[in-house]
C-alpha cells in the first residue's frame, strides 16, 4: 500500500501545515491510495500517541473527524500492514456551542453577535483551535504557527482558543511568494515580516483602540503584518505599497481569496490583510 496527501492538501500556496475539522464531521482531507482501495480502514492518532482512537472505519466511506478536539495524524491499514499519514495533521476543533456565555472552558472570550439571544451568526467562527503552552510552535503554514493566533490579552489560563481560516493561511503565503519573485530570493523566508495582530476575542478586540466592533480579527481571518517587501531593514510606505500590490495579484489570480486590505502608515506601517469573501481597501 502507497498513500500520500494530494497536492492540494496543502492548499492553493502548497504551504498549509494543518487541516481543520469539526468533531464527528466528514473531513476535507485529499488523499492518494494505491492498493486495495476497497479494502482500506483508517484510524486517527493523537498527537503524541501511538495508539489509534476509536475502530478503524473504511476509507471508501469518506473521512470522519474524532469525536475529542486535538490534533492528530492519519493511520491507513491493508491486509495487517499500516501507513502513518504525517503531514498534514488534523486539527479538530471545539464547537463554539461550548461556549457557556463569555466563557469558553475557563478561558475568558466575550460574546459574538447573536451570543447572548442564543442567535447564530453565520460569520462567527463554527470552532476554535484548543491550544496548550506546548503546541504554539506546531506550524500551521511555512511562516505561521499557533502562537501567531494566541490573542494577546494577558490572560494565564491554559489552554487558550483561537479561530483559524484556512483562507488566511493561504492568502499570506502566496503573498509572501509573489513578493519573493520580485527580488529573485531564492528561499520566502527571506522575505521579513512581523505579524502585529492576528485573531482577537471578542473581549480582547472591544479593548483595541480604534478597533471595528465588527472587525475581521475576531473571526480568525484576518492579520495585520509590517513586511519589509523591498528588503532595506526598514518598514515604510514604500514596503506597505508593494505588499497591496502583491495582494491585488494573489486576489486576480485566486477569487475565493478575496478580502480587505487596509494600509496604516501613521505611527507603524502594516498592512490589514483579510478573506472576508469581498473586496474592500480603505486606509486607516
Amino acid at each position: 500500500m502507497a498513500a500520500r496527501p494530494a497536492a492540494d492538501a496543502f492548499g492553493r500556496s502548497g504551504q498549509l501545515k494543518m487541516r481543520f475539522a469539526l468533531p464527528g464531521l466528514p473531513v476535507d482531507y485529499p488523499i492518494e491510495v494505491q492498493g486495495g482501495l476497497d479494502e482500506v480502514q483508517y484510524s486517527w492518532i493523537a498527537r503524541g500517541d501511538s495508539v489509534a482512537t476509536g475502530q478503524p472505519r473504511a476509507l471508501m466511506e469518506g473521512l470522519i473527524a474524532p469525536d475529542a478536539p486535538g490534533f492528530y495524524h492519519l493511520q491507513l491499514t491493508l491486509a495487517g500492514e499500516r501507513r502513518v499519514v504525517a503531514d498534514p495533521p488534523l486539527a479538530v476543533l471545539v464547537p463554539r456551542s461550548e461556549k457557556k456565555g463569555s466563557d469558553l472552558n475557563g478561558y475568558e472570550m466575550g460574546f459574538y453577535r447573536g451570543d447572548r439571544a442564543r442567535r447564530s451568526d453565520p460569520e462567527a467562527p463554527a470552532g476554535f483551535v484548543r491550544i496548550d503552552s506546548a503546541d504554539l510552535d506546531l506550524p500551521l503554514s511555512a511562516h505561521l504557527r499557533l502562537s501567531d493566533f494566541v490573542t494577546r490579552d494577558r490572560q494565564s489560563t491554559w489552554p487558550r482558543y483561537a479561530a483559524v481560516d484556512p483562507r488566511l493561511l493561504d492568502k499570506v503565503e502566496l503573498v509572501l511568494a509573489e513578493i519573493a519573485t520580485w527580488t529573485g530570493a531564492p528561499s520566502r523566508d527571506e522575505v521579513p515580516f512581523d505579524i502585529h495582530s492576528s485573531f482577537r476575542t471578542p473581549q480582547h478586540n472591544r479593548l483595541v483602540r480604534s478597533a471595528a466592533r465588527d472587525s475581521r480579527h475576531q473571526l480568525g481571518d484576518a492579520i495585520d503584518v509590517a513586511v519589509d517587501a523591498n528588503r532595506d531593514g526598514r518598514v515604510n510606505s514604500k514596503d506597505a505599497k508593494l505588499v497591496t500590490m502583491a495582494v491585488d495579484i494573489v486576489e486576480r489570480s485566486h477569487p475565493d481569496l478575496v478580502g480587505g486590505m487596509g494600509i496604516y502608515a501613521r505611527n507603524r506601517s502594516f498592512v490589514h490583510i483579510d478573506a472576508r469573501g469581498f473586496k474592500v481597501r480603505w486606509r486607516g
